[in-house]
């Protein structure tokens, strides 16, 4: 399902609860960023949102992926042979650790700081706790936070997965929650909009999880 939330951001909503997939998001600009592709062979629903936009799977000059789950990075390299995939750093260090991981090499490693893809801006930010070293993007000008499955809409991501931590999970809650973001983009469920719908999903978690992690 294609839902556009604002101007240039799209989400790729993953609705089909027999299968494991993730939310994909699409930013249009130079280059076009797609942000957690999904599980390869379930990547239609992806191909076929972009066809509604006008565009390619070459059309996308980048794919970003939060963090080293299957369900969001196993479908970067289906896009054009010149798109190029980003990950972070530290979690592409400790894929080798988990046997059943086969991430892509990427074509370049994030950080926590800024970074720049053409004329978009993102804050990278180091959100550990539902795997060993999860990053989040966050746009300051649209106030668009793409957690991945580190919060939802009233919920939390799992932390015993291997390298999972409930304590990091927390605290990279309460990081997010003070960014003050406009629209929650998640990596599952459905999407939260509105700065104040978004402040109140962050305390309805902290106030309905905190106590289990």
């Amino acid at each position: 399902m294609l839902v556009k939330i604002t101007d240039n951001i799209y989400g790729m909503i993953w609705t089909d609860y027999r299968e494991n997939n993730c939310n994909a998001y699409l930013i249009t600009g130079r280059p076009n960023i797609v942000i957690d592709p999904g599980h390869r062979h379930l990547a239609g629903h992806v191909h076929r949102a972009l066809a509604e936009l006008g565009l390619a799977p070459a059309d996308i000059g980048a794919v970003l992926a939060t963090h080293a789950h299957p369900d969001h990075y196993e479908a970067a390299r289906s896009f054009g042979e010149d798109t190029l995939f980003g990950m972070g750093a530290v979690e592409y260090s400790l894929v080798g650790q988990v046997e059943y991981l086969a991430v892509p090499e990427p074509d370049f490693l994030l950080q926590a700081g800024v970074l720049t893809l053409g004329d978009a801006t993102f804050q990278v930010l180091e959100a550990p706790g539902h795997s060993p070293a999860s990053i989040c993007f966050y746009e300051e000008k649209s106030g668009a936070l793409f957690p991945g499955d580190v919060i939802f809409e009233n919920g939390i991501g799992r932390s015993d997965l291997p390298g999972g931590d409930g304590g990091q999970l927390k605290k990279s809650i309460v990081l997010l929650a003070g960014l003050g973001a406009s629209y929650l983009l998640s990596g599952h469920g459905n999407i939260v909009a509105g700065a104040k719908e978004v402040a109140a999903n962050f305390k309805a978690v902290e106030e309905n999880w905190f106590g289990y992690l």
